[in-house]
């Protein structure tokens, strides 16, 4: 078992769900239920994921919930992007979101590269491990 509040991933993961959830207390009224509820949603999620990763015993679940964060990484990015574009935020700040965001991505990838080093072919290959190549599909 890990300790998530020992990987500095978390500690930006945790910034920056504090920071959508400011950025979303000024969305319009009708987003309350609606774009600004998701993106909270899918923000604490990414903490919530590297936790539970920490929380599971073996090496092939850590990496799963990894890359269950970083899903939720792709997600908001998205709901920055739609925010910017829907005038909810300016361009400056979906810029700062998007790189933090990025980070998170970033330093997620090298903690899955890490766990997938310590799997067993067979499971390394199920997770993409053995793949270098980018996906457009």
């Amino acid at each position: 078992m890990r300790d998530f509040r020992k990987l500095r991933v978390f500690d930006r993961a945790h910034e920056a769900v504090l920071e959508i959830h400011r950025v979303t207390d000024d969305f319009p009224r009708r987003e309350t239920y609606g774009l600004g509820a998701q993106m909270r949603r899918a923000a604490t999620s990414i903490g919530s994921n590297i936790c539970e990763a920490c929380g599971k015993p073996s090496d092939a679940e850590f990496r799963r919930y990894l890359s269950m964060s970083f899903g939720s990484c792709s997600e908001v990015k998205y709901q920055i992007l739609l925010s910017r574009d829907l005038g909810y935020i300016t361009p400056d700040r979906h810029q700062r979101l998007e790189q933090a965001i990025d980070e998170v991505m970033r330093m997620l990838s090298g903690l899955m590269k890490t766990a997938d080093s310590r799997l067993p072919v067979r499971q390394s290959k199920l997770y993409g491990a053995d793949r270098g190549q980018r996906s457009d599909s």
